[in-house]
C-alpha cells in the first residue's frame, strides 16, 4: 500500500537543491557524456506524517503584495524539425491536400486547419530547423522557386529532404500563426550564418535581398531569434566540437551575425550536466550570448508495461530540480568570468518520449490520429534496447505532467538566469500538441495545456506555498540510463497538489492547481496574505482532466474532445475551498476580468 504524507511544498523555491557529481548516462548516446553533474535527491516526508489520509484538505498560501519575477510568453513557444515524423511534411506543409492553402505565394501547400489549430494558441517563438536536422543542413537549398530547388539525402534522420519547406515558408507561416521565429544555424560556417541573417533581415539592397524580393518578401523578415548550433557536444551532430573549439565558433558567429543586424538574440548550446561545458562557452562566447540552452527529456513506459501514469507525472519534479540548478550553475560562472549578466536559459527541447521496444514492429501513424495497427503476436518483448514511439498519441498522465513542467519554469522567475523561453518536441505530430491526418486535425491532450496557461495565466509570479498531502517515491531522472541500460531514480517526495500564482494584467489572481493523484479529490483551501478575509470566495474555474476514466484514452478524429478543458464559469467556495479533482489540471481566476 502507498505510503501518504504531509509535507510542505514552497514555491517559488526558497532554497535550492545542492549538486553532487555522478555518472550518467543518456538513453541514446550511453557513451558519449560523462562526468556529469546530478542533483541530490528531495528529502523524504518524516515518518511521523504516515498515513495521514489523502482526503483532507490541501492549503495554499499566496503572497500578492511582492511579486517573484514575470515569466515571458516565450515559455509557451514550440519546435518543428523538417524531416521529422510528420512535422513538415504530411503536418504543417502537405501539398496537393485539399485542406492546404492553395492560394499563390509562400502560404501554399500549408495546411488550413493546422494554422489555425496553432493560431489558437497564442504562441511565442517557434524553434526551426532542428534539432538535428540543423546540422547538416543549408538554408540557401529551400529558398526560390520550389521547383527548382534540389532534393537532399537528409544526413540527422535518413530521410530525403525536398526542401519545398524552406525559410520564406516557415517565416509567412510563423507569421500567419502570430508567432516570433526562431531560426537555428549548424554554426559549421560563420559567412553561411552571415548571409542568412542577410537575407532575412537586412533592408539594404544586395544579391540575396533581391532575390528576397524576386521570391515573394520585399521587406525584411525581421526574424529576433538565432541559434548558434545544436547539441554540438554530441557526436551524433555532424560539426561535433569540443567545448573550447565550439566556444571559439559561437563568439565568431555572433560578432559577424550581429554586423548585419545588431538587434538580434542569440542563443548558446548549453549542456547542464556538464560544468565545464558550460564554463568554457560561458568565458569564451559569453558576453555575446543572450540565451543558453537546455534539453530534457522524461520517459514513459506504458506502451508496453500497460500503466506508468504515477511515473510520468512524478518527473516534473526532475525536471524543476535540473531547471533550478542549471539557472544557479549558469548565475555562478557568469559571476565567476565576470560577464555583466547571465544568459536567461531556454528549454528549447522537452517532452515526455513514449519508449517501447526497439525489436517490435515499427510503428506508423494511423489515420484516426494515433499508432495504426501492428502485428504483435511474435513481438520480441525484451526490454534490453529501446526507443522512441513518435506516433504514440498523448495522454491526461502527459497532460499532468506538462503543467508541473510550466510550474518549475514559473518558480525560476525572478532568479538571475530565469528559463524565459521552452520549446516542446514537438508542435505538430511526432507525439506533439497538434495531430494532422490526411482527414483532419486534431487538439491532443497536451494542447489543453498550453492553450489554458497561455490564456488563463498571468505573467507577473506570485509566491506561494502549498502544505498537503504527498508520497514518497523513487523517481526516474528523465530519460537519464546507467551503463546497463536501467533508468536511473531518485527518491523523492511528490505533492500531489502543485499550485502556481499569478497576477495577469487586470488585477486577477491566477492559480493554477494540478492534482497528480490519479483517483483521489482535494479540496484546496487559499489563504492571500496571511489572511482568510483577504481571500476572495468566488473563481472562475477551468478545468482539464478529472473526469476521465480510462487514464490512457486519447483523442482521436472521431472523438477529439474525449480530453478536454471544461469551462465551469463562476463557482463559489464550499467554506472556504475548492474541490480538485484527480487527475486534473484547474486555473481559479479570482477578482479582475475573466
Amino acid at each position: 500500500m502507498e505510503l501518504e504524507h504531509d509535507r510542505t511544498s514552497s514555491s517559488p523555491c526558497s532554497k535550492r537543491p545542492s549538486t553532487a557529481s555522478r555518472e550518467r548516462f543518456s538513453n541514446d548516446w550511453n557513451d558519449e557524456i560523462t562526468g556529469m553533474t546530478g542533483l541530490e535527491p528531495a528529502p523524504m516526508p518524516d515518518s511521523h506524517h504516515q498515513d495521514r489520509s489523502l482526503g483532507r484538505e490541501a492549503v495554499v498560501t499566496v503572497d500578492t503584495r511582492r511579486p517573484a519575477g514575470e515569466v515571458d510568453n516565450d515559455i509557451y513557444g514550440h519546435f518543428l524539425e523538417s524531416a521529422f515524423f510528420g512535422n513538415i511534411e504530411g503536418g504543417v506543409f502537405d501539398e496537393g491536400s485539399p485542406l492546404s492553402i492553395d492560394e499563390p505565394g509562400h502560404l501554399n501547400g500549408l495546411r488550413a486547419d493546422v494554422l489555425e489549430l496553432c493560431r489558437e494558441l497564442r504562441p511565442g517563438a517557434i524553434r526551426w530547423p532542428g534539432g538535428n536536422f540543423t546540422s547538416p543542413y543549408h538554408w540557401k537549398d529551400g529558398i526560390g522557386p520550389r521547383d527548382e530547388r534540389p532534393t537532399r539525402l537528409e544526413l540527422a534522420w535518413g530521410e530525403l529532404e525536398t526542401n519545398r519547406f524552406g525559410t520564406d515558408e516557415f517565416l509567412a507561416w510563423c507569421e500567419a500563426v502570430g508567432a516570433d521565429p526562431y531560426l537555428v544555424h549548424s554554426a559549421r560556417d560563420v559567412d553561411e550564418a552571415v548571409r542568412w541573417v542577410e537575407y532575412t533581415n537586412s533592408a539594404q539592397e544586395t544579391t540575396l535581398t533581391r532575390h528576397r524580393a524576386e521570391y515573394g518578401r520585399a521587406e525584411p523578415w525581421k526574424v529576433r531569434y538565432w541559434g548558434v548550433g545544436n547539441e554540438v557536444y554530441g557526436r551524433w551532430q555532424m560539426g561535433h566540437r569540443t567545448a573550447e573549439e565550439y566556444a571559439a565558433d559561437a563568439r565568431e558567429h555572433a560578432r559577424f551575425m550581429r554586423a548585419v543586424d545588431a538587434d538580434i538574440k542569440l542563443i548558446g548550446v548549453g549542456l547542464h550536466r556538464r560544468q565545464d561545458w558550460t564554463q568554457a562557452v560561458l568565458a569564451r562566447a559569453g558576453q555575446f550570448l543572450d540565451y543558453i540552452s537546455i534539453h530534457l527529456y522524461g520517459a514513459s513506459t506504458h506502451l508496453w508495461t500497460g500503466d506508468d501514469y504515477d511515473d510520468v507525472v512524478a518527473q516534473a519534479l526532475y525536471f524543476e530540480q535540473e531547471l533550478s540548478a542549471y539557472s544557479q550553475l549558469v548565475s555562478d560562472i557568469s559571476a565567476k568570468v565576470g560577464l555583466d549578466r547571465p544568459p536567461a536559459l531556454t528549454l528549447d527541447e522537452w517532452t515526455m518520449r513514449h519508449l517501447e521496444p526497439a525489436d517490435w514492429p515499427q510503428p506508423q501513424p494511423g489515420e484516426d490520429g494515433g499508432i495504426a495497427p501492428r502485428e504483435m503476436s511474435e513481438a520480441n518483448e525484451s526490454t534490453d534496447r529501446l526507443r522512441v514511439n513518435r506516433w504514440s498519441p498523448r495522454t491526461i498522465g502527459d497532460a499532468v505532467f506538462c503543467a508541473g513542467v510550466f510550474h518549475a519554469i514559473h518558480r525560476t522567475a525572478g532568479q538571475p538566469a530565469p528559463v524565459a523561453m521552452a520549446n516542446p518536441v514537438n508542435l505538430v505530430n511526432a507525439n506533439g500538441l497538434v495531430v494532422a491526418r490526411s482527414k483532419g486535425a486534431l487538439r491532443s491532450a497536451i494542447y489543453h495545456v498550453w492553450h489554458l496557461y497561455r490564456h488563463h495565466t498571468g505573467r507577473t509570479v506570485l509566491p506561494c506555498e502549498v502544505d498537503g498531502p504527498a508520497r514518497s517515491a523513487m523517481v526516474k531522472l528523465g530519460d537519464e540510463r546507467d551503463r546497463d541500460g536501467q533508468h536511473i531514480t531518485a527518491p523523492m517526495a511528490v505533492m500531489y497538489v502543485d499550485v502556481c500564482a499569478t497576477r495577469a494584467g487586470d488585477g486577477s489572481v491566477r492559480l493554477a492547481v494540478v492534482n497528480r493523484h490519479r483517483d483521489e479529490t482535494v479540496r484546496l483551501r487559499p489563504v492571500f496574505d496571511g489572511a482568510a478575509d483577504a481571500t476572495p470566495g468566488r473563481a472562475h474555474v477551468r478545468r482539464l482532466g478529472g473526469d476521465i476514466a480510462d487514464l490512457y484514452a486519447v483523442n482521436d478524429l472521431s472523438t477529439p474532445d474525449r480530453i478536454g478543458v471544461r469551462d465551469l464559469g463562476e463557482v463559489e467556495a464550499a467554506d472556504g475551498t475548492w474541490v480538485i479533482p484527480p487527475h486534473s489540471v484547474t486555473v481559479l481566476t479570482m477578482g479582475g476580468e475573466t
